[in-house]
């Protein structure tokens, strides 16, 4: 009975690493790109985002050079030191300036361990204080992705409702779920 019960302890603390496990977001730099292309190639990770799988290392770093550095909020989401996806927010601008928008990807096999979930509440906290202008984040997601719907919810943010064909997706118009959060929520 004993070995049994040890066993059992054993296995939950193989289960639950994640709880030793630091998770950071930082700024992004040239060294990141071999991590990037962990995500940056995997068709399963760029089904439901805007840039196609990248086929190459020059395409990362075309793209760490020419969108991630000079982006206004963009982080590697780090898992003890090692990126493993990003996140960021979009501001927009004139009279909708007191909105942004929450984008984030993270590599398949840390899919479903709350890693992503976590980087989305610390992006959350750092955004409204970083832009005090901000009251409205908010995220679109596929309506065909309920992985990325349920981190939203889980971060706090509010489903506000489905939008019928609201953005062309490679070649396709997409339906979209809107989530949202307030600085004062």
């Amino acid at each position: 009975m004993e070995s049994d019960t040890s066993s059992n302890l054993e296995n939950l603390k193989l289960s639950n690493k994640l709880e030793d496990d630091i998770i950071t977001l930082r700024l992004i730099d040239l060294t990141d790109v071999d991590d990037f292309m962990e995500w940056f190639a995997d068709d399963n990770v760029s089904k439901f985002c805007s840039w196609d799988t990248f086929k190459s290392k020059e395409d990362a770093i075309s793209y760490v050079v020419d969108v991630a550095i000079p982006h206004l909020w963009f982080k590697a989401i780090c898992l003890n030191g090692k990126p493993i996806g990003t996140i960021s927010v979009s501001p927009f601008h004139g009279t909708n300036k007191c909105r942004g928008e929450l984008g984030y990807v993270i590599a398949s096999k840390y899919w479903g361990k709350g890693i992503a979930t976590k980087a989305v509440k610390m992006a959350v906290s750092a955004i409204f204080i970083d832009w005090p202008h901000l009251e409205r984040l908010e995220a679109v997601v596929d309506v065909d992705n309920p992985g990325s719907q349920r981190v939203l919810e889980k971060a706090g943010f509010k489903k506000e409702g489905v939008l019928r064909k609201y953005y062309l997706l490679k070649g396709k118009t997409k339906d979209i779920v809107m989530f949202s959060i307030l600085s004062s929520d």
